[in-house]
């Protein structure tokens, strides 16, 4: 065997697996296909592109997400902590700079001696059998891995189907928001409460933005009922993206494009992400009969992405649909939202809790092409293959496996568990085992409960 550990893909799992392997001084050759090539998607030519919402979901011990980036950041995870670097103003989120972002990953990586970048497209300059032949390889092509990839891949697992689809939100200027109508503020603040007059709740609102800087959380968008069902009946009337033959509809409900949600019927949108429940209109002290936020998507606040909504239309008709909402009439749109192709396995039948495959143990995969879903469990991935391959190289024969107690052990499990229905899956605590003890009623406490005992274990 060489004396070097490939990894192929320089997304968020391929960058946090390389990582980690050179700082236990082991040669990494890194293969990606950009600036060669690059996907539908992607566009930039630095590693680590974010290409969906900037945000890495919440920073609380109550959020599922928010004890994985602290598991992760006891494991001194690089990205996690450029992450925190470059984050911008986004309330309890951790939301990043995607510029910043992926151009401070590639200058850590690049400076690395140990790594060494090759720019080629892995499956067609040259095949993962021969990679693996020579070397422990650990495959982090994500969720837009390339056609020939895709056919080896398929070729090596003997699995037929590799795709699903999900979706990208809109990103416009804030300039372009109409003030008159929009206004900032975080959920529940902006409610005016029993018996407050509309002047005493205007007085406290003003106090609140004052003190605590809301110009640096989500612009909401209130719509009145007849301005939200002329903006629902042009949403699902709109047309969307021709999809070729082969791209069956796959879609996660995780990120379900916003026309298909609206579908589901008039008042779906209501109760989900244009929900207004803690909100009141500033112009009225009454509750919007919907509302959509959006969030600040760099670090200048000159750009917000619109919150929930992913999708497929056409980009004649996001500018149309999208500028019927109550004070985007004038938005300028500096990115459409766009479909894409999602990639992964049938993990369950093919990968180990180590995310090594379990035919050919020269090869480990990672991101979501194992079917975790989002950043911070694709760098969790990549951290938990790269910890065991460094072992593997080292002939050390003892695996690293996670607690189930823990998020990054529990993904690690959910991927390998046989599941006859296998989904992606984000963090959350539903996948942990259950508390010993008393139950716990109280839903936050009871998250808390589970933070305590992961971060204990480690």
């Amino acid at each position: 065997m060489k004396d070097y550990i490939n990894v192929i893909g320089g997304g968020l799992a391929g960058t946090e697996a390389a990582y980690q392997i050179a700082n236990h001084n082991i040669k990494v050759k890194l293969y990606e296909m950009k600036p060669k090539k690059f996907s539908p998607a992607h566009s930039n030519e630095n590693l680590a592109e974010i290409v969906c919402s900037n945000s890495f979901k919440s920073n609380l011990l109550t959020n599922a997400c928010g004890l994985l980036k602290e598991e992760l950041r006891k494991l001194d995870s690089l990205l996690i902590k450029i992450a925190d670097e470059t984050q911008v103003p986004a309330g309890q989120a951790l939301a990043v700079d995607r510029e910043n972002f992926s151009k401070k990953v590639t200058e850590e990586i690049k400076k690395q001696p140990l790594i060494e970048i090759i720019e080629c497209e892995v499956g067609k300059d040259i095949s993962i059998k021969k990679l693996a032949e020579e070397a422990i390889t650990i495959i982090c092509t994500g969720p837009l891995t390339s056609e020939p990839l895709a056919e080896e891949i398929k070729e090596l697992t003997g699995q037929n189907k590799l795709y699903f689809y999900d979706a990208a939100a809109p990103i416009i200027t804030k300039e372009s928001i109409n003030f008159d109508i929009a206004f900032f503020g975080d959920r529940y603040v902006q409610e005016k409460q029993k018996n407050e007059t509309l002047e005493q709740w205007k007085e406290r609102i003003s106090i609140h933005n004052n003190e605590k800087n809301v110009e640096n959380s989500y612009i909401n968008l209130p719509f009145t009922q007849e301005e939200y069902e002329k903006f629902y009946n042009e949403l699902i009337k709109a047309e969307i993206v021709t999809l070729h033959e082969f791209e069956k509809r796959e879609i996660f409900e995780g990120c379900m494009p916003i026309e298909i949600m609206a579908q589901r019927g008039i008042d779906t949108l209501r109760f989900g992400p244009l929900k207004p429940v803690g909100f009141d209109d500033p112009r009225t002290g009454k509750r919007p009969y919907a509302l959509v936020q959006l969030r600040q998507d760099d670090k200048q606040a000159s750009l917000y992405n619109l919150v929930g909504f992913q999708t497929n239309l056409k980009f004649g008709e996001q500018k149309r649909v999208f500028s019927m909402i109550p004070g985007l009439e004038n938005a300028e749109f500096i990115k459409y939202g766009v479909m894409h192709r999602n990639t992964y396995l049938n993990s369950p039948n093919l990968l180990n809790e180590t995310y090594q495959l379990k035919s050919n143990a020269n090869i480990y995969f990672a991101g979501q092409i194992t079917g975790v879903e989002g950043y911070v469990e694709s760098i969790s991935s990549g951290m938990v293959a790269a910890l065991n391959a460094i072992n593997q190289f080292k002939n050390n024969q003892e695996k690293v496996i996670f607690s189930e107690n823990t998020i990054i052990g529990a993904l690690a499990k959910y991927i390998s568990t046989e599941n006859t229905k296998f989904q992606p899956m984000n963090a959350n605590f539903g996948i942990l085992p259950e508390l010993g003890g008393k139950k716990i009623t109280d839903k936050k406490q009871r998250y808390l409960e589970f933070s305590r005992r992961s971060l204990k274990e480690f």
